[in-house]
């Protein structure tokens, strides 16, 4: 599950910056997952399809994110202060030091067409996981989506805490990457991007949702549950 969230996550960024509505379709296979999952953002908050059983909705101006328990109807709001003590709980557990110099994307000279773009592969190596990505350099409108990315190397889930490459860096749009963490691969492909206007309506809990007390976290160890935002959260 931490996989499979980290893997839409990655690539997902697009928080913000860009004026016009977004949404990403991608294909998620591995980890367990098989399905497609959809991201759509407008202005500073982006709604995130993982399941018909899960929605999230991330506030990137405020930091809080909303988990909607589709089946039951049910809503939890983690603030962007959980949110955090949820990472360094995480990358405590995980021992993971901050202040080791970050990884760099570092391109293999291999090169493959995607889905009808030319890409470019390139490597991002850390010592909780490897991902892959092939990069398309002339994807229409690239830059302006990469500056979309961009916002989530900041706030609750930047990039330092969580070990996300920075989009700031890629010479292009990822439109395919895998992950490798603890013996499990999962491969993300983008499928589909459109930039139709968006309902402010998707971005809202629904008014027949019941709301339900975000659990507290637990310290004891690395097997404790700490959140439902930890588990959906960015890392591996």
């Amino acid at each position: 599950m931490k996989l499979a969230a980290f893997c839409f996550i990655l690539p997902l960024g697009l928080l913000l910056s860009a004026r016009a509505d977004l949404t990403i379709v991608q294909k998620v296979e591995g980890g367990g997952q098989g399905a497609d999952m959809t991201i759509k953002i407008k202005g500073d908050k982006a709604r995130i399809e993982a399941s018909p059983q899960l929605t999230m909705i991330v506030d990137a101006k405020t930091g809080e994110i909303i988990h909607l328990m589709n089946d039951q109807k049910t809503v939890v709001h983690m603030s962007a202060e959980k949110m955090k003590a949820a990472m360094d709980t995480l990358n405590k557990f995980n021992g993971k030091d901050e202040t080791a110099a970050k990884p760099k994307l570092t391109a293999t000279g291999k090169k493959e067409s995607i889905n009808g773009y030319e890409t470019e592969q390139y490597v991002y190596e850390t010592p909780s996981f490897k991902a892959v990505y092939w990069i398309a350099p002339k994807y229409p409108n690239a830059s302006a989506i990469l500056k979309q990315l961009e916002v989530l190397n900041s706030g609750t889930w930047n990039s330092k805490s969580n070990a996300m490459p920075d989009y700031a860096d890629f010479p292009g749009l990822p439109i395919k990457f895998v992950v490798t963490a603890g013996g499990n691969q999962v491969t993300t492909t983008v499928t589909a991007i459109k930039e139709d206007s968006l309902s402010d309506s998707e971005f809202t809990v629904p008014k027949d949702f019941q709301e339900l007390k975000a659990p507290e976290m637990k310290l004891g160890s690395p097997q404790d549950e700490v959140s439902p935002a930890a588990e959906s959260s960015p890392k591996p």
